[in-house]
């Protein structure tokens, strides 16, 4: 199968392409390498990837609309759309990420999560893609305290610009598909950590204050609580979707388990061998006290069984 990864050289569309190709499918990658962390990791990552003899990497920008033809050229293998490509995928991971940077920079969300994502949305029903998968996100069930969280609880109360935007997405590909049937399955992501993850979430944050002897900032005065979800689990879930390619459907992807962030901060702790120095700090806004997945609609339909814990 040839399936176009958007995000390529990001934390987790390194890690599905990686996946992708350790299987033996075709993966053209398309990445801008954008600045929101630094660059150098990408390349890095990207580096693994172009090691690899069936990878191609697109590099481009997903709001650039001779960047997106250019990739899915590269993706049907016709120089203009013609006839049904049943064979492809679009994995659709590209995005700007994280709660708090959408609230002070919300002309950039509304830019790459809504108008890049129409971009990616609207060349899979002109090039006649088999199928698209999409990373939506946690943060769509706002401050719905009714948990654990399932696909047919309420998400029109949003209490962030990133969790309005994935919202816009999934409602976009719900209309794609009853209007002009392009199939596409939503996946709602809880708190991923992992190996090559981004340097701005918890994990490296606590890791490199801890190791450098200074103070670690806990929101939420440590009584926050996580669905934490480890990247493979996350990158099976996401396969799972490439290949059952459901017609219309939104799945939880999480571990299934609430975890204290106090007892995160310990794990990170021991693992350290040294203890932290901790601020207690109020709750910032468009963060949630708590997150949970339901995980069973995945279970039944894609086979998702989470294995990790944070432990």
């Amino acid at each position: 199968m040839r399936i176009l990864v958007t995000g390529s050289a990001g934390f987790i569309g390194f890690s599905v392409a990686q996946a992708l190709l350790k299987r033996g499918d075709e993966v053209i990658g398309l990445d801008n390498f954008n600045e929101y962390y630094d660059p150098a990791l990408k390349v890095a990552r990207n580096a693994i990837l172009e090691k690899e003899k069936n990878f191609t990497l697109a590099r481009g920008d997903i709001t650039d609309p001779k960047a997106i033809d250019k990739a899915f050229k590269a993706l049907t293998r016709l120089p203009t759309p013609d006839s049904p490509s049943p064979d492809t995928r679009v994995c659709h991971l590209a995005a700007q990420a994280g709660v708090r940077h959408s609230i002070d920079n919300p002309g950039i969300f509304l830019h790459d999560n809504i108008v890049g994502y129409n971009m990616v949305i609207e060349a899979c029903k002109t090039y006649k893609v088999g199928g698209l998968i999409y990373a939506s996100t946690s943060a769509v069930y706002g401050d719905n305290t009714d948990q654990p969280f399932a696909e047919n609880h309420r998400t029109d109360n949003p209490i962030s610009i990133y969790g309005f935007t994935k919202k816009a997405n999934e409602l976009q590909a719900y209309l794609y598909h009853k209007m002009y049937g392009v199939s596409c399955t939503g996946l709602r992501f809880f708190t991923v950590y992992g190996p090559w993850g981004r340097p701005d979430m918890a994990l490296f944050l606590f890791t490199d204050a801890l190791l450098k002897g200074q103070t670690l900032p806990i929101f939420g005065e440590g009584k926050m609580q996580r669905d934490f979800t480890y990247v493979d689990d996350i990158v099976s879930g996401i396969i799972a979707s490439i290949d059952k390619n459901y017609p219309e459907e939104i799945f939880n992807l999480g571990c299934g388990r609430k975890e204290e962030l106090m007892e995160y901060v310990r794990m990170v702790e021991v693992s350290c061998g040294k203890e932290a120095k901790k601020e207690y700090l109020p709750m910032q806004p468009g963060d949630t006290r708590s997150s949970l997945a339901d995980i069973s609609h995945a279970e039944e339909k894609l086979g998702y069984k989470p294995k990790t814990t944070i432990k």
